[in-house]
């Protein structure tokens, strides 16, 4: 008997049935085991040496493939065809060791498709695990161990508010950043286009000026409304006869077929899908057996799926549309990783599958690679120049017609920012001729900022600066997003005012860890652990020997030092000069005092020097007009008033916060006097006798009796709640708090392994409902989330959303500084 290890029980399932007899196929469920998270689970000072720990939740699954191991006469090790998998692999293979349950025989197989003829030819060609690629793992995972060891620490205690960083989340957020401070500084400029209507053989067309007076024009020359009436003059007093001609004929090629940074650009742009959306349909799809693997940097297709997608071509189309040989590709990728096939479908015949969103991927899988295989669009560019008889004006007429479509009858390739769409057919012109003027326009415009970046053009970013792996993208951003770092609006990423301060602090303590270059060059060098060129023991001897002591220096700061110097950093963004001469720190409320950024137990701000007189405040990144305008009289003594932590209402000294779900805009009197009033008795519990209270705490709005809790959804539920929906939903708390309590219960899902920590995720029941586990970290999941439904990327953004908010209040009380303090 052979015993077959892939990650998925799905793919196991699916894998024994075509192996057949003499097979057994057992899940790993993702990796088994990991760093623990504590100190000295990675040693610089032993030549980085590794601890690793077994998730206590897999070991009956280890058993089970220790068991099946001890008898089988060989191993086989089938996880997937990339890095991670090579690594499951390798500590399945280490569990096995030291229970001494390894056969003799140990094998590994990959394959990139889930197909009978893809499983059945990997078995036939074993090779042994890739000890480079397993290197490879261990240096990434090392170095993600002593950043965040290192980092976060630091991030908790000089920045207030701070969550957490990450070695490319980092760099991908001052992407985002810097573009904001770009679009922040750029000044407009407003310049004319003055063109005209023309009409020859009954066909229209549009000509532009292009040269006035014997002077090129740019795109500024004309700079205001008094030149475009005088150009437009020009050209309206003119009569214009045809001077030159230029026909091209034009050839384009199709796209190669999709690589994970591509599909994650062309879903985003064609049918909306977040990166990890397009993950997670993906993942599905492959499971399923329709397409290859998608987690890869290669645009190649195996020689059998080009002669598949040609047959496919030739069925379809007339012979023109295909190509007298195959079409070949290469990757043109700085750092392209594991020589993996593109994103293709498994079967050319098979042009649709499934529904919803699965069909629309799929298609478009299926058209970019049957594309591929295709021949060019054949297209003719038209360029024509016309001149007025006093030689004065020269008008400029483009147009583009497609003579042959192609592959583009199948697929056009979209873009994030669409230039000047290419003009239409041209009627046909020769030197001499004199078509009809039908009209002049002048057209003001303004020059535009660049484009904030969406998931589409940031993931092509990220890959053209060669900075993470793509198979890491769509986590990443989900992660900023999380984190609320950053916020998407009309599919455009907006930082966050905690964003743009992180990106400060890094950039001004940490500048070589977030610059482009030098992430880049740590990328080739963790590709070159994994060539097999360069020692990964060595990669982190270099890394750590400069952020080791980076890390202390900054460490040994304090936290109003930390502040003076980020105050001095933002200073051009938080206090820009207001073009008058006067002081851009000047306190405008009391007119006395210099603004400055403070820092706060709850993030940072800026306030006047003469606090506490001057009671002028605002949050970081808000104007000087965002600032508070002074208390609003509610009535009945009742005072809404801007604070350091938001807006807040005041009552002869008693206070109260107003929640988040509360506008200010439509804050009524009722309301404001029902949220002094809390915390809300609604009457004795009719067992207990004792009562049951409603209130707001710090975790939004709940129930309490007899020191136990229930959570509520709204704050509207605080003041509606009446005693029956009181005793059920306290009731019903107690009830499922006793099932997250009880020991041995078995999962919803097992989701794989987070690929930063390499843990076990996995869905399970708890008290307040369905959540998400690494182990370590717990993360409740949204009401609308299915959790059958869950994906791995989708569990890893909620688990990192949650470990970012930092120690908790018993880890704070333990820290050194609170001890010092303290005695």
């Amino acid at each position: 008997m052979k015993l077959v290890v892939v990650e998925s029980p799905a793919k196991a399932k699916t894998i024994e049935k075509y192996l057949g007899p003499g097979h057994r196929v057992l899940a790993s469920y993702g990796h088994v085991r990991d760093l623990p998270a504590k100190d000295g689970s990675v040693d610089p000072d032993n030549g980085f040496a590794m601890e690793w720990d077994t998730y206590p939740d897999k070991a009956k699954q280890l058993k089970a493939i220790a068991d099946a191991a001890k008898t089988a006469d060989a191993l086989i090790l089938a996880t997937d065809p990339d890095r991670e998998g090579e690594a499951i692999s390798w500590h399945v293979q280490e569990v096995l060791r030291k229970k001494k349950a390894l056969p003799q025989s140990v094998e590994r197989v990959t394959f990139n498709a889930i197909t009978k003829s893809a499983v059945t030819e990997a078995m036939a060609h074993p090779r042994g695990l890739d000890e480079d690629l397993i290197d490879a793992y261990r240096a990434r995972r090392a170095l993600d161990y002593l950043v965040g060891f290192t980092l976060s620490p630091i991030l908790w205690r000089k920045l207030p508010g701070a969550k957490s960083a990450g070695r490319v989340q980092s760099v991908a957020l001052r992407l985002i950043v810097d573009r904001e401070r770009e679009i922040e500084l750029f000044k407009s400029q407003e310049y004319w286009q003055v063109s005209a209507n023309f009409e020859a053989d009954g066909t229209p067309f549009n000509a532009r000026l292009v040269a006035l007076d014997g002077k090129k024009l740019d795109q500024l020359s004309i700079g205001d409304r008094g030149s475009a009436d005088a150009a437009m003059k020009v050209v309206e007093d003119g009569r214009f006869t045809v001077s030159s001609v230029e026909t091209k004929p034009l050839s384009k090629n199709p796209p190669p077929p999709f690589t994970t940074s591509t599909v994650q650009q062309e879903a985003a742009r064609k049918l909306g899908f977040s990166a990890s959306h397009t993950m997670r349909i993906a993942q599905q799809l492959y499971e399923d057996g329709l397409i290859t693997y998608m987690r890869t940097d290669g645009v190649q297709m195996a020689g059998e799926a080009i002669s598949a997608a040609r047959r496919a071509v030739a069925d379809r189309y007339d012979a023109g549309y295909l190509p007298d040989k195959p079409r070949q590709y290469s990757s043109k990728a700085k750092n392209a990783q594991e020589a993996h096939e593109a994103i293709r479908p498994t079967d050319f015949s098979r042009d649709h599958a499934g529904s919803g969103d699965h069909a629309r991927l799929y298609q478009l899988i299926f058209n970019r690679a049957l594309a591929s295989q295709m021949a060019s669009a054949r297209l003719e560019r038209t360029t024509v120049e016309l001149i007025d008889g006093a030689g004065r004006a020269m008008l400029r007429a483009t147009g583009q017609v497609v003579l042959f479509p192609g592959y583009l009858a199948l697929y056009e390739e979209g873009r994030d920012d669409k230039d000047d769409e290419e003009g239409g057919r041209m009627p046909a012109l020769r030197s001499g001729d004199a078509p009809v003027k039908t009209g002049v326009d002048a057209v003001q415009s303004f020059t535009q900022p660049p484009p904030r970046y969406s998931e589409a053009s940031l993931v092509k970013r990220l890959e053209e600066l060669g900075i993470g792996r793509p198979s890491t993208y769509a986590a990443t951003l989900q992660t900023l997003k999380d984190r609320e770092y950053v916020r998407l609006e009309k599919n455009r990423f907006f930082p966050e005012e905690s964003g743009r301060l992180v990106t400060a602090f890094l950039e001004r303590f940490f500048e070589r860890y977030v610059n482009f270059d030098y992430t880049a060059e740590l990328e080739e060098e963790l590709d070159d652990v994994s060539g097999g060129r360069l020692n990964w023991q060595k990669l982190l001897e270099n890394f750590w020997r400069d952020f080791k002591p980076k890390a202390g220096e900054v460490m040994d700061q304090k936290p109003s030092d930390v502040t003076a110097a980020l105050d001095d950093f933002l200073a051009p963004w938080l206090f820009p000069d207001k073009g008058d001469g006067s002081d851009p720190r000047l306190c405008p409320l009391c007119g006395e005092g210099k603004l400055g950024l403070r820092g706060g137990r709850y993030g940072a701000f800026v306030s006047c020097s003469n606090y506490p007189d001057c009671k002028y405040t605002r949050r970081f990144g808000q104007g000087e007009e965002a600032a508070s305008d002074g208390p609003a009289e509610l009535g009945n003594g009742i005072v809404l008033k801007s604070g350091r932590f938001g807006p807040y209402l005041e009552r002869d000294g008693a206070r109260a916060s107003l929640p988040k779900d509360v506008p200010q805009d439509g804050l009524t009197l009722e309301m404001a006097e029902n949220l002094l009033s809390l915390p809300r008795e609604i009457g004795p519990h009719p067992e207990s006798g004792k009562p049951i209270v409603a209130s707001i705490g710090r975790y939004g709005p709940y129930l309490m009796h007899d020191g136990k809790y229930a959570r509520l959804t709204s704050t509207a539920e605080v003041f509606d709640t009446g005693m029956n929906a009181a005793v059920v939903k306290l009731a019903e708390a107690e009830a499922a708090k006793g099932q997250r309590g009880g020991g041995g219960r078995e999962p919803i899902a097992l989701l794989g392994a987070h690929p930063e920590s390499g843990k076990e995720i996995k869905v399970m029941e708890g008290r307040y409902g369905p959540y998400v586990s690494d182990g370590a970290t717990h993360a409740t999941l949204p009401k609308s989330a299915d959790p059958k439904s869950v994906t791995l990327d989708e569990a890893v953004a909620l688990i990192n959303a949650k470990a970012a908010k930092g120690p908790t209040k018993k880890a704070k009380r333990k820290s050194p500084s609170r001890k010092k303090k303290a005695g």
